[in-house]
């Protein structure tokens, strides 16, 4: 079968080709892992956040602690001043005063050691945030680098799009208005194929087995006249 039929397989190639090229952009690996780095960075930058909101509470915790011992060491300080001046005080006076001084020691070593046993419950934390934190430049590096890449590689398939593009089109020109309509049809509900050929007993869009009173028909067909494929209903070039 001679023209129109080989210029429409043409354009079926180009057709196909460019639906590689679309369906090549979309799966990029490098999409994927992109897509999965991105992934890692929300749950590492939600582990952050929360490890961040106990890292604040144990700081507010010891601001408070630092604020007792300061108004403990103050007021301690202050009836130390006071004893000083011993004339001016009887002695039950100083002893009441004295048993003060006692009182506000042992809470100021209380609020102390607690102060120490936070500092040491945010050492381990400080150390998770610092990885986090390595971590998370590790992973927005890995991502640019990836962006990077999927640009590149979607910048080389837009060429060849646009290059198979153009010879779609001038191959199309040569195709009948009512050839390419059907064709167009075809192709926009059958898998991107709206033409095949027939290749032995069988149709190559849909792969079945024609049957031998239908394959006797197609081989005396005129030469101008194209076949339909009794199971798919493609154009069948033959």
């Amino acid at each position: 079968m001679a023209e129109p039929f080989d210029t429409l397989m043409q354009v079926q190639l180009h057709d196909t080709t460019l639906d590689q090229l679309r369906h090549r952009m979309d799966a990029l690996p490098e999409r994927a892992e992109l897509l999965e780095v991105e992934r890692r960075r929300m749950a590492l930058t939600a582990a952050t956040a929360e490890v961040r909101a106990q890292v604040d509470d144990l700081t507010a915790r010891q601001r408070s602690l630092e604020d007792r011992i300061a108004a403990a060491a103050a007021r301690r300080h202050e009836i130390e001043q006071r004893m000083r001046s011993a004339l001016a005080y009887a002695p039950r006076d100083l002893e009441a005063m004295d048993h003060e001084v006692g009182q506000l020691a042992a809470r100021q070593a209380q609020f102390e050691e607690e102060e120490i046993i936070l500092l040491e419950e945010e050492e381990p934390l400080d150390v998770a945030l610092a990885e986090h934190q390595t971590t998370l430049e590790g992973l927005g590096a890995e991502a640019s680098r990836l962006e990077a890449a999927i640009a590149e590689a979607e910048a080389g398939i837009r060429d060849s799009i646009a290059s198979e593009e153009a010879q779609r089109t001038a191959c199309a020109a040569g195709l009948p208005t009512d050839l390419a309509e059907r064709y167009e049809r075809l192709r926009s509900h059958l898998g991107g194929v709206g033409a095949a050929r027939l290749v032995g007993d069988h149709c190559d869009g849909c792969h079945l087995t024609l049957s031998s009173v239908e394959l006797e028909r197609i081989r005396h067909l005129p030469p101008d006249e194209y076949a339909t494929c009794t199971q798919c209903d493609r154009i069948l070039v033959h």
